[in-house]
């Protein structure tokens, strides 16, 4: 028994400690303005003030022990049967989702629940996809610089993810997914040519749906003016501005925020930086924006210094998820895209998010600890993958060249 705990654990070598800090201040801090942002919430639908504390204590508690335990697990275990198996019940999950087992909230079917948990499929989707992407891409590095049997297969199995979880709604958690997709692959030597051309699809596509004067125009480009629909479409946008302008530069105060008071439709969610600026203002939420840019940073050097390719690209799409869903949370804040939800990472009110954040970071911890034992041996393992990656690259251009000789 202590030989397979030693085999499962591996060597307990120093992981980067300067990401368990960050990540623990983040957690900390949200729990705090978790409890600030629902009090009057709480008071409405419990007649306690701490109802929502109570749970975030328990997914932070219950989170912190799973980053504990896959620091410390070999992450090379997550690249055997474990991700397939984790793909595929995370794809029964959204399209359970869509079924009646689904719960709907504000027209939005985004939650399955099991007796007192509540599962949120669309976080389970995006570490689902980090795992899927970093084992096969490292499998065969050669497969970003080929159609057939590379970027056709990682743009399906991305479309299938995206289109499920577009229609629950959830327009922020796709655009996060298939960022995750395109960094990764962008990370495993994918041509910039590529990711240029899908953001030009992108941009006309979105141009597309602005002139069509649908509802889904009306819906998604409300926020360019929230005003004109204040009672409507922009009611949540308005209410979030009116509290980052009345916070300024130092705040209100902590606990004094106006827009809580059943002002702003759920102020501990998607919208608590809103919260967040109005009681300790702009001085607070730079402060904030400060750990997790260092935080994103470490994880990034993680990525840089990681044993193999898979470690690579797996703190590569860990270090993605945070710094896309921090920037779509801002964006969406202060009415800089669409009100689609996307919590802030860390700190926003939810289970789930932080498990699978937390969890991820555990991972990435093991890498770093892979990393620090591995030396410059993990360096040359990369570079050997990318090697290759380039010689396939060369091989194709050269067989192109042949077939272009033949005609």
């Amino acid at each position: 028994m202590m030989k397979k705990k030693s085999n499962l654990l591996g060597k307990r070598n120093p992981c980067d400690f300067v990401i368990v800090i960050l990540t623990t201040i983040l957690v900390i801090f949200g729990i705090v303005m978790i409890f600030s942002a629902s009090y009057y919430k709480s008071i409405n639908e419990s007649g306690s003030p701490y109802g929502y504390l109570k749970k975030q204590l328990f997914f932070a508690v219950t989170g912190g022990m799973a980053m504990w335990f896959l620091s410390h697990v070999d992450y090379h275990k997550f690249k055997g049967r474990f991700t397939e198996i984790f793909a595929v019940l995370s794809i029964i999950l959204l399209l359970l989702v869509l079924t009646p087992v689904g719960v709907t909230v504000n027209g939005a079917s985004r939650w399955i629940h099991f007796g007192f948990i509540s599962i949120m499929p669309g976080e389970i989707a995006k570490a689902a996809v980090i795992l899927l992407a970093a084992k096969f891409i490292s499998e065969d590095p050669g497969r970003v610089v080929r159609v057939k049997d590379g970027l056709l297969p990682i743009a399906v199995v991305t479309g299938v993810y995206g289109l499920l979880i577009i229609k629950q709604p959830n327009l922020s958690t796709a655009l996060t997914l298939v960022g995750i997709v395109v960094g990764i692959t962008f990370l495993a030597g994918l041509s910039y040519k590529y990711i240029v051309a899908l953001s030009g699809l992108a941009v006309f596509g979105g141009f597309g749906v602005a002139v069509s004067g649908t509802y889904w125009a009306t819906r998604l480009f409300s926020f360019l003016d929230p005003f004109k629909s204040a009672k409507d479409e922009g009611f949540q946008v308005v209410q979030s501005l009116l509290a980052l302008g009345t916070g300024g530069l130092t705040g209100r105060g902590l606990g004094e925020s106006i827009q809580k008071t059943l002002y702003l439709p759920e102020p501990q969610n998607d919208f608590i930086l809103a919260i967040i600026g109005e009681e300790i203002g702009l001085i607070g939420v730079l402060i904030m924006l400060m750990v997790f840019i260092i935080l994103i940073w470490r994880c990034a050097k993680v990525a840089v210094n990681a044993p193999d390719l898979f470690g690579m690209l797996f703190a590569g799409g860990v270090t993605m998820m945070i710094g896309i869903q921090l920037i779509f949370n801002i964006a969406v804040v202060t009415s800089s895209m669409p009100p689609t939800g996307v919590a802030l990472p860390f700190i926003s009110y939810g289970g789930n998010a932080l498990w699978i954040f937390m969890g991820c970071i555990g991972i990435l911890l093991n890498i770093s600890r892979q990393s620090e034992r591995a030396g410059a041996g993990g360096e040359q393992e990369i570079e050997a993958d990318l090697r290759r990656n380039r010689k396939n690259k060369r091989r194709k251009t050269s067989k192109a060249r042949r077939r272009e000789r033949l005609i």
